[in-house]
């Protein structure tokens, strides 16, 4: 019988089969809660303090507690990678308002529903790698607030599954008024006249952590980056395009709605863009064992 991946949940480690969440659960019946993933590459933590600052942020958004410190967050993945032999792949944080009788009104008081798993998944030979990503194109029917990192994933499951059913392998979102907000569970970037282009943030769009670490290696790597909407028509005339996120790093997109992106291979921006960062990743990054 194969091992079972060991789970935490408030503040136990349990086999995933015995890992139980009450149905009464506000985000099971509500999606009452936020998340983040935390990459794991090289046994390292990548981008920790800015996937808990994230996570810290979009509980406050929904008036949610805090109910994990930093460093009682760190300890907890520390023991989840080891239990779990995990080297390289992601870990996955969920917090809950907590569990009460169904009804739209907060009860005060509530105490929050934490679990975390872990999931092995190729992050430095990507499935699409050498090649590039293929995107589809989607309205964006998200709720108002994509700045917080909730539960309510929806809008991106039909976005993704769309962009499946079309042969792609990721939705790229567009508003009504024709500007391209992101894709469906990472950032979106076009290179055009030896600058990158990416929408800036607002309550439009999710604060990608490696979105952000790519804004500050541009100082370092002396790569132009522009923060402004843009449409199609620029993303079928760029040179090279490209996106970003915890478990795909930084990946080329070679086509968009079948049209290739400049040459439709990925190009030398989008690959100096994911060497810089894994390079980066890997030196920053805090050693899953203490």
């Amino acid at each position: 019988m194969s091992l079972q991946r060991i789970i935490y949940l408030n503040g136990e480690y349990l086999p995933e089969s015995q890992a139980k969440i009450s149905i009464f659960d506000r985000g099971t019946l509500f999606g009452d809660a936020v998340y983040d993933v935390v990459p794991v590459l090289s046994n390292r933590f990548i981008n920790f303090d800015n996937h808990y600052a994230r996570l810290i942020r979009s509980l406050d958004s929904l008036s949610i507690p805090c109910p994990i410190s930093s460093k009682q967050l760190l300890a907890s993945l520390r023991e989840l990678v080891m239990r779990n032999h995990l080297s390289e792949g992601v870990v996955y944080i969920q917090v809950s308002r907590g569990i009460a009788d169904r009804d739209f009104l907060v009860e005060v008081n509530l105490t929050p529903t934490v679990f975390m798993f872990t999931q092995q998944k190729p992050l430095l030979q990507h499935p699409k790698l050498p090649g590039g990503a293929k995107l589809k194109t989607v309205p964006d029917i998200r709720w108002a607030r994509r700045d917080i990192k909730s539960c309510n994933l929806l809008g991106q499951v039909l976005a993704k599954s769309n962009a499946r059913d079309e042969g792609a392998d990721e939705a790229l979102m567009i508003e009504s008024d024709g500007t391209i907000t992101e894709c469906g569970s990472s950032s979106f970037f076009i290179y055009r006249d030896q600058c990158v282009i990416t929408r800036p943030l607002s309550r439009d769009i999710l604060p990608g952590v490696t979105r952000n670490a790519l804004m500050k290696l541009k100082n370092t790597h002396q790569i132009s980056i522009e923060e402004r909407s843009f449409c199609l028509d620029e993303v079928f005339s760029a040179e090279e395009a490209f996106l970003s996120g915890a478990a795909s790093l930084i990946l080329p997109v070679i086509s968009v709605d079948n049209v290739p992106i400049g040459n439709g291979v990925a190009g030398p921006i989008s690959k100096t863009m994911r060497e810089n960062y894994i390079q980066f990743a890997i030196d920053s990054g805090i050693p899953t064992q203490s």
